[in-house]
């Protein structure tokens, strides 16, 4: 049992050490102004890569039928809300009531 708690400390360590010295270093200076540009386009870079396999290929393949991938057409009305009301709550909503009725409806 002591070499598991050993174990998850290390892990911890090996997971929170990458996250935490860039912040230590780096929160007493200023970036240049090209890097911060291209560092505000990374957690947009990274939301399109976790969404597009689940939108395009849910199954390994592009799909774009109704009965097998709902996600891409749902997101599509999601993308529009999200776009002209800037409000997250209203985004995910209409999200859920959206995949709610079409799941009711197909399946």
């Amino acid at each position: 049992m002591p070499e598991i708690a050993v174990l998850i400390f290390l892990m911890a360590l090996v997971t929170f050490i990458p996250r935490m010295l860039p912040a230590i270093f780096l929160s007493r200076r200023s970036l240049p102004a090209p890097l911060t540009l291209w560092l505000s386009y990374v957690p947009v870079a990274v939301l399109a890569a976790l969404l597009a396999p689940a939108l395009f290929a849910p199954s390994g393949g592009i799909d774009f039928t109704l009965q097998t991938n709902p996600n891409f057409w749902v997101a599509i009305p999601v993308f529009i809300t999200a776009y002209f009301s800037r409000n997250l709550f209203i985004t995910v909503l209409t999200g859920m009531i959206l995949m709610a009725l079409l799941r009711t409806m197909i399946f």
